[in-house]
């Protein structure tokens, strides 16, 4: 007689009741494809909102997520919890420290506000800075470190509004460790730069709402192919942080449509820091190599060679002034000067 296959409940069943948010964080992401329409707005719900569903009613969050409230039980108990305040308790249990420093820096906030312009950037991108350092797992920063180190190739990846974020990253990761470069920089030539990346590199992913496609291809190609993977990414709901090996969480709000990527800097500078310290003697010997040919080259006017007289006529990009042929006016009222001088 053959087996009955079991039901997504009794699936669930079989894995471990999650005792933390983090692990509860896993199983959401893994199910999430997996879930119905409602089941889905539940977990985005908790997966982008923990600090609010923390302090939610059930009818607060049924109002949210759009869905009745007996489905919040029926969603809690679907993963192997007692009810909805067993959701609410992980959540709590996950911000509790976070949770108070944020909810001081916001209740500060209110009393200096302005509604101009300046001080309301300040005022989201302080928040921004708080809620993104705050979420950040140390053990996976490590880890990142560790692999952003010791890769054998590094390469970042990051599309439309976040090609920026990619390119900075790309730029000093490359200034403290080599074999660095930023794939899709070129339009028409991404799928071209993927036949260099191989098992032992490491992938960086930047991507935000809304998620280019190409984005989450290329990371889900990566994946098979036996690469490591980072993203920096806004929510953990987003189809980044669910494939990926590491997932940090960056905050992006702002003052109006536009979203902020401030966070994204501060992070990206604070990686490039940890890279450097792990590389040790290594940085410093890149570091050596790029200041030597920074100045062979004049890259910046501080340091660049300043050439007396006329520019030499085989320099590079060097153009001939008409004035300076032999017979021109020019060139008859220079040797004229140079007579009347002589005494």
């Amino acid at each position: 007689m053959p087996s009955r296959r079991p039901t997504r409940r009794e699936v669930l069943a079989m894995a471990d009741v999650p005792q933390t948010y983090a692990e509860l964080r896993v199983l959401l992401q893994q199910q999430l494809p997996k879930l119905a329409a409602g089941q889905q707005r539940i977990a985005k719900v908790l997966l982008d909102d923990p600090e609010g569903t923390a302090f939610r009613t059930i009818a607060e969050t049924a109002r949210v997520a759009e869905v009745h409230e007996s489905s919040l039980v029926r969603f809690a108990t679907l993963f192997g919890l007692s009810g909805y305040p067993a959701l609410v308790g992980l959540c709590r249990q996950q911000l509790a420290s976070d949770a108070q420093l944020v909810r001081r820096l916001e209740h500060a906030q209110q009393h200096t506000a302005t509604g101009e312009l300046f001080s309301a950037v300040v005022e989201h991108d302080s928040r921004n800075l708080t809620r993104t350092f705050a979420r950040i797992d140390h053990a996976a920063w490590e880890r990142a470190v560790e692999l952003l180190a010791d890769a054998a190739s590094v390469h970042v990846l990051g599309l439309r509004k976040c090609f920026s974020v990619a390119h900075l990253a790309s730029y000093l990761l490359h200034m403290v460790r080599p074999r660095v470069r930023q794939i899709g920089a070129v339009p028409g030539l991404l799928v071209d730069d993927l036949r260099d990346i191989g098992p032992g590199d490491v992938l960086v992913v930047v991507g935000i709402r809304r998620y280019t496609a190409d984005t989450v291809r290329v990371l889900d190609h990566a994946r098979r192919g036996g690469v490591q993977t980072i993203a920096l990414t806004d929510d953990p709901s987003s189809p980044l942080a669910a494939a990926a090996d590491i997932a940090f969480y960056v905050e992006t709000g702002g003052v109006t449509i536009l979203r902020s990527l401030s966070a994204f800097t501060s992070v990206t500078q604070a990686l490039t820091t940890a890279v450097a310290v792990r590389r040790g003697t290594s940085t410093r010997a890149e570091l050596l190599t790029d200041e030597s040919l920074l100045d062979a080259f004049g890259v910046y006017a501080e340091s660049a060679p300043v050439l007396p007289g006329p520019v030499p006529a085989d320099l590079p990009g060097a153009r001939e002034n008409p004035s300076d042929r032999p017979g021109s006016r020019g060139s008859r009222r220079a040797a004229s000067g140079r007579k009347r001088a002589q005494p």
